[in-house]
């Protein structure tokens, strides 16, 4: 089997390589920086559109499967993250060992989680439901222990916490109630919309190593650091993929429930990890802080596609 390069992998890619040698500057940047504000804004905003209120109502009544994901997100992943600060300085310097500890305290991601799941005819109300409440929990929670966790590398107050529910959770509460008025039309032009969803990740990725190279945060790093950083985001997918199969069979899953947990207990949002970065952490320390998550974010869509496949296969 062929696996072609995902577009989406190939734009965050080219985005971070031409912020990096040919960043925006000044007012320039500055105004990117406002754009790229409004336009994840709108993408939760668009989320809350997208989610269904009835299937969301109808699927939190697999709790057991909420509460498996959720413990993994949040528990499970941080103690990981914890552990890899050990690594720290032999392996990964400063810099990097926080953005893999970030990249362990943000929410699942939404996008492809679901696709995953359905592809391989799991339970795709549950992924849904699963990954929406993460990303609206880890608006408090990802905060929270960022400020518990990382105290010396974050600026995590009462400002920052408002910020983060401006920019995700009103709009995403906003898409939500005007989804009787506009849920069909976000429907009929869903190929589009997930267009400007990966456009403005693309973005915000592009702002954020933009900041990083003006601030020079590129000259502290090798070759080697980032083959340390590719190698720990491998091992801990591998980790959490390995523990949700165990975890859903000794809760007793049926299949079509140990698929969600798989795929959302695994994977962390980009999406959600950037913005929450760029408030939570100085302008010229983003770029190496995001680093892990946008790698860890890479290989998740890679395994996953091969995983999918896999499992869909396996029932037919």
């Amino acid at each position: 089997m062929r696996l072609r390069p995902d577009p989406f992998i190939v734009a965050l890619l080219a985005a971070a390589v031409v912020a990096s040698f040919f960043p925006a500057t000044g007012e320039g940047l500055d105004l990117l920086k406002s754009v790229s504000l409004l336009a994840i804004g709108l993408l939760f905003f668009l989320y809350g559109a997208r989610l269904c209120t009835a299937e969301t109502l109808a699927g939190l009544k697999h709790w057991r499967l909420h509460a498996a994901i959720l413990s993994t997100t949040f528990i499970v992943f941080p103690l990981l993250g914890l552990g890899a600060q050990l690594l720290e300085p032999s392996v990964l310097t400063a810099g990097l060992a926080g953005g893999v500890l970030l990249l362990c305290l943000v929410p699942s991601t939404v996008q492809s989680c679901v696709v995953y799941t359905r592809i391989a005819g799991g339970n795709v109300a549950g992924a849904v439901v699963s990954a929406s409440i993460s990303n609206l929990v880890g608006v408090f929670l990802t905060p929270a222990l960022v400020a518990l966790l990382m105290t010396s590398d974050a600026t995590v107050d009462a400002g920052a916490v408002i910020r983060i529910v401006l920019q995700l959770f009103v709009p995403f509460v906003l898409g939500q109630l005007l989804r009787p008025a506009i849920g069909k039309y976000v429907e009929r032009h869903d190929d589009r919309l997930k267009l400007y969803d990966r456009s403005s990740i693309v973005l915000v990725v592009f702002v954020a190593f933009s900041e990083g190279a003006e601030a020079d945060v590129w000259s502290s790093l090798t070759v080697w650091a980032v083959l340390a950083v590719v190698a720990v985001c491998v091992v801990l997918l591998a980790i959490t993929m390995g523990w949700t199969v165990l975890l859903g069979r000794f809760l007793g899953f049926a299949r079509t429930d140990r698929i969600p947990l798989l795929f959302c207990g695994s994977n962390k949002s980009l999406a959600s990890g950037l913005p929450m970065a760029s408030v939570l952490f100085a302008g010229d320390q983003v770029a190496l802080i995001v680093l892990p998550l946008m790698l860890y974010h890479q290989l998740q869509i890679i395994v996953g596609a091969v995983v999918a496949r896999r499992l869909a296969r396996a029932v037919t």
